[in-house]
C-alpha cells in the first residue's frame, strides 16, 4: 500500500473512532438525564418498573393535587401533599418554594425519586390555567381510567360462582 493511502486510511479510521466515542458519550449523557412520566397508579401498581419503586430511577410524577392533602409545617419550606390520578394516590414531599399556581385540585408534574412509599420531589411544576392539563398527563390518566374500568367490568360480581 502506498504511504499516502496508508496515512489517509489511518486518518479516516481515527476520525471514525473519535466520532463513535463522541456518540457513545452523548448517548450516555442523554440517557442519564431522561425522566419518564408516570401516574401514581403506574408507580404503585408496579407497571413503571422495579427501579422506579426502589428509588434508583429519577422520574416525573403527574396527576392532580388531591383535595385537602396539602400541608406545610409553620416556618418550614417542606410541603406534603398527595398526587391523585383518579385510581391511586401517592404522597409527595417537596422542600422549596412551590409555583404560584400550585393549588389543590390542579394538575401538577413533579420530578424526583421514590423513598420508601413516598415520592421525594426535586422540582414541582403547576399548570397555568383551569382548563389546561399537559397532554402527556391527560393521556396517561385517561389510559389508567380505561384500564381500571375494563378490569372492574370483567371482574366477577361478589357471590358469583
Amino acid at each position: 500500500m502506498h504511504p499516502t493511502r496508508k496515512r489517509r486510511l489511518l486518518l479516516i479510521l481515527a476520525l471514525v473512532a473519535v466520532a463513535g466515542v463522541a456518540t457513545a458519550l452523548i448517548a450516555m449523557a442523554l440517557q442519564r438525564n431522561v425522566a419518564y412520566l408516570y401516574t401514581p397508579h403506574e408507580v404503585l401498581g408496579g407497571s413503571a418498573g422495579d427501579n422506579v419503586r426502589s428509588g434508583e430511577a429519577r422520574f416525573r410524577l403527574g396527576g392532580m393535587v388531591a383535595k385537602d392533602s396539602f400541608k406545610r409545617a409553620p416556618g418550614s419550606m417542606e410541603a406534603h401533599f398527595e398526587v391523585d390520578d383518579g385510581d391511586a394516590r401517592l404522597p409527595v414531599v417537596y422542600t422549596g418554594i412551590l409555583p404560584d399556581l400550585f393549588r389543590e385540585n390542579q394538575s401538577v408534574v413533579a420530578t424526583g425519586r421514590m423513598q420508601g412509599d413516598v415520592f421525594v420531589a426535586e422540582e414541582v411544576l403547576a399548570k397555568h390555567d383551569e382548563t389546561y392539563m399537559p397532554k402527556e398527563v391527560a393521556d396517561k390518566m385517561g389510559a389508567a381510567h380505561k384500564k381500571h374500568n375494563v378490569q372492574d367490568k370483567t371482574a366477577p360480581a361478589e357471590g358469583a360462582p
